[in-house]
């Protein structure tokens, strides 16, 4: 009889701790985040799970991981991710396409976006640009690689029909210069760093010395966000912390980007790891809010209408597509207004 009531006793309290031991479980919820890997502005993802930091508000993030931004844009009609990061050009395609928001900014990456040629070709296309003419360029179509070889162009004085576009992915570019195709080639870090150090090219302009501002983009689902904006405020969070952790800790968040690139299938040497830091601007939450400000048209409007300008005038979007009907600080705010969630967001530790 005595067993009997300790067996009862012991059924009582595992019901009384399942429940909480259920609930702990239960209180991670899923989010499938998408990005491009071995981009500096990915590293707050391999930093946020490394260090746990997605448990922190509560969140189990589910990644998908694609090799450029049109097929990671495309994969969003299927509601295939929620949220995630991407270059400014697919994010525009997003948007005109498939309902994407445009929630943050990763970085500026007007400096690693780049027209790259041969090294003893350098000196010829710098004294005589009119010397492209006809050369073909190894691009990533509908990209912010693509964006910066054609905001360069025009600074140079020519144009696409001046030229011959060989649409390739970045590995491939890669592959085909090393192989001795074409003297001109449009990348972005960290295969322009791989370029330069495997097939002696070098930068012979950047979407920075073309004058123009190429962010990258933090993005959203329309439709997920209106269901969940506080998931959403969760994942920026993380982000931002991230931000503020690479700031404090620049020689340790350099060893990781190493460690990152190396396990998404790239390498990259402890000097451009460093040149990642320096060339791309990061920015944290007060920052972003500043940025992103929607009182009148913010810096992210006139960075954002500049793309869209390229992108119309070469059939990517039809018709009129106005910044602020998909860019938004809503859920930065949202952050910004919970002060556990902003606590941590602006913490580096």
């Amino acid at each position: 009889m005595f067993q009997r009531f300790i067996a009862i006793l012991g059924l009582l309290a595992l019901a009384s701790v399942s429940p909480r031991t259920a609930g702990a479980a239960d209180a991670l919820q899923t989010i499938n985040v998408s990005y491009q890997p071995t981009n500096y502005w990915a590293l707050p993802f391999y930093l946020a799970t490394e260090k746990n930091w997605w448990k922190k508000v509560g969140l189990d993030p589910h990644f998908t991981t694609f090799p450029a931004g049109a097929p990671q844009i495309a994969a969003a009609a299927s509601g295939s991710w929620d949220v995630g990061a991407t270059g400014s050009v697919p994010a525009v395609l997003g948007a005109a396409r498939y309902d994407i928001m445009t929630i943050g900014i990763t970085n500026d990456e007007s400096a690693t976006n780049v027209l790259m040629t041969r090294d003893d070709k350098l000196s010829d296309y710098r004294k005589s640009p009119q010397s492209m003419k006809g050369q073909q360029i190894l691009l990533t179509a509908n990209s912010t690689g693509e964006y910066a070889v054609v905001s360069c162009l025009k600074k140079m004085g020519l144009t696409e029909a001046d030229v011959s576009l060989v649409n390739l992915g970045q590995a491939q570019i890669l592959s085909a210069f090393a192989s001795g195709t074409g003297n001109l080639a449009g990348l972005w870090a960290p295969y322009s760093y791989t370029l330069e150090e495997k097939s002696k090219a070098r930068v012979l302009c950047s979407g920075s010395d073309a004058g123009v501002t190429i962010p990258g983009a933090l993005v959203v689902r329309g439709s997920y966000a209106k269901q969940h904006p506080e998931m959403v405020a969760k994942f920026l969070a993380v982000y931002e912390h991230a931000i503020r952790w690479e700031r404090a800790h620049p020689e340790e968040a350099q060893r990781e980007l190493i460690a990152a690139d190396r396990e998404g299938g790239a390498e990259i040497s402890p000097t451009f790891a460093k040149a990642e830091m320096v060339k791309r601007p990061l920015f944290d939450l007060a920052e972003q809010l500043k940025i992103m400000h929607r009182g009148g048209t913010s810096d992210v409007d006139h960075w954002f209408a500049g793309i869209i300008n390229y992108m119309k005038s070469k059939g990517s979007i039809q018709g009129s597509l106005d910044p602020k009907t998909f860019i938004t600080d809503e859920y930065l705010h949202i952050l910004g207004e919970d002060a556990k969630l902003r606590a941590f967001a602006d913490s580096s530790n």
